[in-house]
């Protein structure tokens, strides 16, 4: 009897639950997915929107559930290895342009959820169209080198050295917020440079230079309850208002968080080492 059931359990093992769609609907928020994937006039989530790099211009993809030009075929486990290992449901491996190189320290929990609410919003039969890079980096099994040099999976591990508030700043910083990847330089490779992490870039995402959040950049001087007024409304300690890229960032994803989650991401950039 007992080998019998082991075999069942073997064979059929038992069903992990479904995601909570409610839930993933906030850590949509907390992910920016919105910003990068809802083009200008587009229909929500289709895709289409145009990043102009180095390497080229990339079109970022449709995320509705359409079976053809969406991730509507996916299944769950799909869409956890493409967040965390950058592997799309056939194999080939993603650009970078993705930021699957932060969403990898995403929790499962978190991701189940995600997907669940991806899963109810409208599809799209939206085509985003291909990207337009220059060459070599138009020769995606380029892609396979560059994961063995600079990608290793590493979900987030708490400090415990560490508060409860650290802590969960950091996961939504270095997660499902990826800020390192518009706040950090990067390398030759396109490779964040994990040794300047948040000490900002000189060539963001639209051109500009984007800002450092170290106590000795940009905010050093702003308090906890300055950095948490501009994750909630934009506006800074002077007076002005965020605008380009980051104001689409506050509309989108860091004005939906709770105050709690904008408090601990305060606290966990507040307490970042300075870099010269």
């Amino acid at each position: 009897m007992i080998l019998a059931t082991l075999f069942t359990i073997a064979v059929n093992p038992p069903a992990i639950a479904a995601g909570d769609a409610q839930r993933g609907e906030y850590i949509f928020h907390a992910g920016g997915c919105e910003s990068c994937h809802t083009a200008k006039d587009g229909a929500r989530l289709a895709g289409g929107h145009r990043l102009e790099t180095p390497f080229g211009t990339f079109v970022v993809p449709n995320i509705t559930p359409d079976p053809v030009y969406g991730i509507g075929g996916w299944s769950e486990a799909d869409f956890i290895r493409a967040m965390t290992e950058g592997l799309s449901p056939d194999g080939s491996p993603y650009y970078p342009s993705f930021p699957f190189t932060s969403y990898t320290r995403m929790t499962e929990r978190d991701l189940r959820d995600l997907k669940a609410w991806l899963d109810t919003i409208p599809a799209a039969a939206n085509d985003p169209g291909a990207h337009d890079l220059t060459f070599p980096y138009n020769i995606r099994f380029g892609l396979w080198p560059w994961r063995w040099v600079f990608f290793r999976p590493q979900p987030f591990v708490n400090r415990a050295d560490k508060s409860d508030n650290w802590n969960r700043g950091a996961y939504l910083v270095q997660g499902p917020g990826h800020c390192g990847e518009c706040h950090s330089p990067r390398n030759f490779a396109g490779v964040i440079d994990n040794g300047r992490a948040l000490a900002g870039n000189p060539k963001g995402p639209d051109g500009k230079a984007v800002p450092g959040l170290r106590p000795n950049n940009d905010i050093g001087d702003w308090s906890i309850d300055d950095i948490k007024t501009v994750l909630q409304i934009g506006l800074t300690p002077d007076g002005d208002v965020m605008a380009g890229a980051m104001a689409v960032v506050v509309e989108n994803d860091t004005g939906k968080l709770t105050a709690a989650d904008r408090h601990a991401i305060a606290v966990y950039l507040k307490d970042l080492p300075p870099l010269e």
